[in-house]
């Protein structure tokens, strides 16, 4: 069984931030723990420096989209026909707009990067 802390190394000089409800400090040594997505992001948006990144499920995702801490969205469209699937956002999910800013087309897998600016309200 892998646990938080048994994941790849943090990348040096970033910070990493780990959102759990149910991981204790020692689960994840190497990051600083918290369960107050919205507060910790809200807080790191206020202080100069690089954008935030954040690699999480659909209820963190939608929680700091409704909390409006989300400006840019990246998706990657694979091609593969599941015929079901876990939603992007589990109900009940607010609509947001979103402005296309760029593509890539990986020729090699067919793979389409997409990223996304959410337009203001």
């Amino acid at each position: 069984m892998q646990r938080a802390g048994d994941a790849a190394p943090p990348t040096p000089g970033i910070q990493h931030i780990v959102f759990s409800r149910t991981l204790r400090p020692s689960d994840c040594p190497q990051a600083t723990l918290s369960d107050d997505a919205e507060r910790v992001v809200a807080d790191l948006r206020k202080k100069p420096g690089q954008d935030i990144a954040l690699f999480g499920g659909g209820e963190l995702f939608r929680s700091l989209l409704i909390a409006g801490l989300v400006d840019e969205v990246n998706f990657a469209v694979i091609p593969v026909l599941l015929g079901g699937g876990i939603p992007l956002l589990p109900s009940p999910a607010e609509r947001a707009r979103l402005k296309l800013k760029k593509h890539r087309v990986y020729e090699k897998t067919g793979t389409v990067g997409l990223e996304y600016d959410i337009v203001p309200k």
